[in-house]
């Protein structure tokens, strides 16, 4: 299964907010999500911006799930580590 981990948009024409949603990629843009881990809206105070459960993130990308490259930027700014750590000799 390949599996992505992007932005799902909700809200109205101008008032966007965004779920981020773990998704197999072969469906469509309206297809239902595996499991949604958190939002994003870019309309609030810059503290309620982003809600992202750290945990669920990262065992999806240990799954081999694929961010976007909007999700990676966020995930950046809340300090989750998007590529794999480099196995210890």
């Amino acid at each position: 299964m390949s599996v992505s981990i992007r932005l799902k948009r909700f809200g109205t024409k101008k008032r966007p907010y965004y779920r981020v949603v773990v998704i197999d990629s072969r469906l469509s843009d309206s297809g239902r999500p595996l499991e949604e881990i958190g939002y994003f809206h870019p309309i609030e105070a810059e503290e309620n911006q982003v809600k992202i459960d750290a945990e669920r993130a990262s065992y999806w990308l240990q799954n081999g799930a694929q961010p976007s490259d909007t999700v990676k930027a966020i995930f950046a700014k809340q300090g989750i580590q998007t590529t794999k750590a480099p196995a210890k000799d």
